[in-house]
Protein backbone atom coordinates (compact mmCIF):
# COMPACT_ATOMS: atom_id res chain seq x y z
CA UNK A 1 0.00 0.00 0.00
CA UNK A 2 2.65 2.51 1.23
CA UNK A 3 4.38 1.73 -2.43
CA UNK A 4 1.40 2.31 -4.20
CA UNK A 5 0.61 5.84 -2.75
CA UNK A 6 4.49 6.51 -3.39
CA UNK A 7 4.03 5.70 -6.86
CA UNK A 8 0.61 7.84 -7.47
CA UNK A 9 2.14 10.98 -5.67
CA UNK A 10 5.26 10.41 -7.73
CA UNK A 11 3.50 10.07 -10.62
CA UNK A 12 0.82 13.09 -10.23
CA UNK A 13 4.02 15.29 -9.39
CA UNK A 14 5.52 14.04 -13.10
CA UNK A 15 2.09 15.24 -14.56
CA UNK A 16 2.40 19.04 -12.78
CA UNK A 17 6.03 18.86 -14.06
CA UNK A 18 4.60 18.65 -17.17
CA UNK A 19 1.56 21.12 -17.31
CA UNK A 20 4.21 23.77 -16.15
CA UNK A 21 6.67 23.14 -18.56
CA UNK A 22 3.40 23.55 -21.34
CA UNK A 23 1.96 26.25 -19.41
CA UNK A 24 5.15 28.35 -18.10
CA UNK A 25 5.06 31.79 -17.25
CA UNK A 26 6.12 34.44 -18.91
CA UNK A 27 9.64 36.08 -17.49
CA UNK A 28 9.67 39.52 -16.37
CA UNK A 29 12.24 41.48 -18.66
CA UNK A 30 14.58 43.72 -17.29
CA UNK A 31 17.64 45.91 -18.70
CA UNK A 32 21.04 44.17 -19.34
CA UNK A 33 22.35 46.06 -16.24
CA UNK A 34 19.21 45.78 -14.26
CA UNK A 35 19.65 42.19 -14.79
CA UNK A 36 23.27 41.74 -14.04
CA UNK A 37 22.99 43.34 -10.54
CA UNK A 38 19.81 40.74 -10.11
CA UNK A 39 21.94 38.44 -11.26
CA UNK A 40 24.35 38.98 -8.52
CA UNK A 41 21.86 39.41 -5.73
CA UNK A 42 20.59 36.13 -6.79
CA UNK A 43 24.20 34.47 -6.38
CA UNK A 44 23.64 34.02 -2.09
CA UNK A 45 20.06 32.06 -2.42
CA UNK A 46 20.18 28.36 -3.31
CA UNK A 47 15.81 26.69 -3.44
CA UNK A 48 16.27 23.16 -1.76
CA UNK A 49 13.51 21.26 -3.39
CA UNK A 50 11.92 17.94 -4.38
CA UNK A 51 11.44 17.80 -8.33
CA UNK A 52 8.02 16.88 -8.71
CA UNK A 53 7.00 18.47 -5.17
CA UNK A 54 3.96 20.77 -6.41
CA UNK A 55 5.20 23.54 -3.66
CA UNK A 56 8.52 23.63 -5.43
CA UNK A 57 6.46 23.80 -8.52
CA UNK A 58 4.76 26.74 -7.49
CA UNK A 59 8.14 28.20 -6.31
CA UNK A 60 9.89 27.59 -9.11
CA UNK A 61 7.30 29.50 -11.22
CA UNK A 62 7.72 32.35 -9.14
CA UNK A 63 11.32 32.45 -9.55
CA UNK A 64 10.77 31.51 -13.80
CA UNK A 65 8.38 34.52 -14.14
CA UNK A 66 10.98 37.16 -11.86
CA UNK A 67 13.64 36.00 -14.37
CA UNK A 68 15.85 35.04 -11.51
CA UNK A 69 18.71 32.36 -12.51
CA UNK A 70 18.95 30.67 -9.16
CA UNK A 71 20.76 27.65 -8.17
CA UNK A 72 18.43 24.48 -7.10
CA UNK A 73 19.32 21.72 -4.76
CA UNK A 74 17.87 18.36 -5.02
CA UNK A 75 16.97 17.61 -1.38
CA UNK A 76 15.32 13.78 -2.30
CA UNK A 77 18.96 11.93 -0.64
CA UNK A 78 22.60 12.97 -0.73
CA UNK A 79 24.75 15.93 -0.15
CA UNK A 80 21.79 18.60 -0.60
CA UNK A 81 19.61 16.57 1.89
CA UNK A 82 22.52 16.91 4.67
CA UNK A 83 22.87 20.62 3.96
CA UNK A 84 19.62 20.86 4.65
CA UNK A 85 18.91 19.49 7.67
CA UNK A 86 22.31 20.28 9.42
CA UNK A 87 21.88 24.21 8.22
CA UNK A 88 17.72 24.44 8.40
CA UNK A 89 17.36 21.65 11.20
CA UNK A 90 14.88 19.68 9.13
CA UNK A 91 14.55 18.26 5.42
CA UNK A 92 11.44 20.00 4.86
CA UNK A 93 11.33 21.31 0.75
CA UNK A 94 10.83 23.96 -0.30
CA UNK A 95 13.45 25.70 1.50
CA UNK A 96 15.49 29.37 0.15
CA UNK A 97 19.32 29.58 1.89
CA UNK A 98 19.35 32.85 2.15
CA UNK A 99 23.61 33.98 2.57
CA UNK A 100 23.94 37.54 3.57
CA UNK A 101 27.06 38.46 4.85
CA UNK A 102 28.06 35.66 7.40
CA UNK A 103 24.42 35.65 8.19
CA UNK A 104 22.74 32.40 6.58
CA UNK A 105 18.91 32.20 6.40
CA UNK A 106 16.64 28.92 6.20
CA UNK A 107 13.35 29.95 4.47
CA UNK A 108 10.71 27.35 4.51
CA UNK A 109 6.96 27.68 3.45
CA UNK A 110 6.56 28.18 -0.49
CA UNK A 111 3.86 30.97 0.42
CA UNK A 112 6.69 32.94 2.67
CA UNK A 113 9.58 32.08 -0.38
CA UNK A 114 7.29 33.61 -3.46
CA UNK A 115 6.49 36.85 -1.19
CA UNK A 116 9.98 37.29 -0.44
CA UNK A 117 10.78 36.80 -4.28
CA UNK A 118 8.16 39.05 -5.08
CA UNK A 119 9.25 41.46 -2.53
CA UNK A 120 12.83 41.80 -3.32
CA UNK A 121 12.84 41.23 -7.02
CA UNK A 122 9.09 42.16 -8.39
Amino acid sequence: MKILLKGMREGLGRLIVLIDWIFSPEKLKRTEVEQAKVDKQVDSLKLYQFYACPFCIKTRRTIKRLNLPMGTRNAQAGQFRAELLAGGGEVKVPCLRIKEGNETTWMYESSDIMAYLDKRFG
